[in-house]
């Protein structure tokens, strides 16, 4: 820093200020500064700093798995903010979602020196009375139905889930099937609880519920697996959704005109299914931010109380999807 403060001919509480982003510092003088860092290749000591100023500038995520589309799209999401915001992102993976390995890795956060944590679980865990995050660290939890116990941001799945099923409806099918997400999904559990509701409200018949793992493999199989009957089905990812277009043009139904088909998430290639997939879209980069800016809310106020934000969620309609022909 003294080096830098000489070649530019400056104070070295100058040249603190302008490492630092400190305002009051006259914009040619900064250039000077900035010069002389570049000249020198002096790299201001992130680690000093955080001891100085009781920051890291880095955010914690702790999720189960990131194969998910889901998970991936909402921790890229988290990254971008976090990187506009000034803030780098420490990911913590969790093999399986156990009190033990949640608090390992809380631990381990500890030792890496973050800010505040997301957690990306998916399964549910926290929202399990045995279940506790250390108290007093700044946390914001995502797809979870711990909003009683800690701040939670997710997408409204029930919301979407009744989107797509009211459109089946009103297009005339006399009732949806539904290929649900794993047992233990609090997202897939959100949208197969929605699926019933809009039937039971209706007074139309419900199906006995399929389930698949979120792979395209295993909407496949849950496809092959749909009756003669079936004229609509509400499936709870698109990439199982791929699945069950694979099987229904295997065994020979065509679709939309036999079988009008639905998913949820609108990933990017929704669109090039063949035929193109009506299905439920999620604002993933707005999770994302709200979850960065909830947990910088916190860092700079103080831990917040329990809570949850749902970002809403809106059904694209596309090809795969028309009114029931009846028999």
């Amino acid at each position: 820093m003294a080096d830098v403060a000489k070649l530019a001919g400056v104070s070295s509480q100058t040249v603190s200020r302008v490492a630092n982003g400190q305002s009051g510092v006259v914009e040619t003088t900064r250039e000077q500064v900035l010069a002389a860092m570049r000249e020198l290749g002096y790299r201001p000591n992130s680690a000093a700093r955080s001891l100085r100023y009781g920051r890291f500038n880095t955010l914690g995520v702790i999720l189960f798995g990131l194969s998910s589309t889901g998970n991936s799209r909402t921790v890229e999401a988290i990254a971008t903010e976090a990187a506009a915001e000034g803030y780098a992102i420490t990911l913590i993976p969790v093999g399986v979602p156990t009190q033990d390995n949640v608090l390992g890795a809380f631990t381990r956060m500890g030792e890496l020196a973050v800010d505040g944590v997301i957690v990306i679980l998916e399964v549910h865990l926290l929202d399990a009375a045995t279940v506790a995050l250390p108290p007093g660290v700044h946390v914001v939890v995502v797809d979870s139905d711990a909003g009683e116990r800690y701040p939670v941001v997710d997408t409204d799945q029930a919301d979407g889930a009744r989107q797509a099923v009211r459109h089946l409806l009103d297009l005339g099918h006399p009732t949806v099937w539904h290929i649900a997400g794993p047992a233990e999904s609090y997202a897939a559990e959100r949208r197969a609880q929605a699926w019933r509701t809009v039937l039971e409200e209706a007074g139309r018949p419900v199906p006995p519920i399929g389930r698949g793992d979120w792979s395209a493999e295993s909407g496949y199989q849950a496809g092959l697996a749909l009756p003669a009957e079936c004229s609509a089905v509400f499936v709870a990812n698109d990439q199982m959704a791929l699945g069950v277009l694979r099987a229904l043009t295997e065994r020979g139904r065509r679709v939309p005109e036999e079988v009008s088909v639905v998913g949820f998430d609108d990933i990017a290639d929704a669109s090039s299914y063949l035929p193109p997939l009506t299905t439920v879209h999620q604002d993933f980069a707005e999770v994302g931010r709200r979850c960065v800016q909830a947990l910088l809310a916190q860092i700079g106020s103080g831990p917040a109380g329990p809570g949850t934000d749902l970002v809403p969620t809106h059904l694209v309609v596309r090809s795969s999807t028309a009114p029931h022909q009846s028999r």
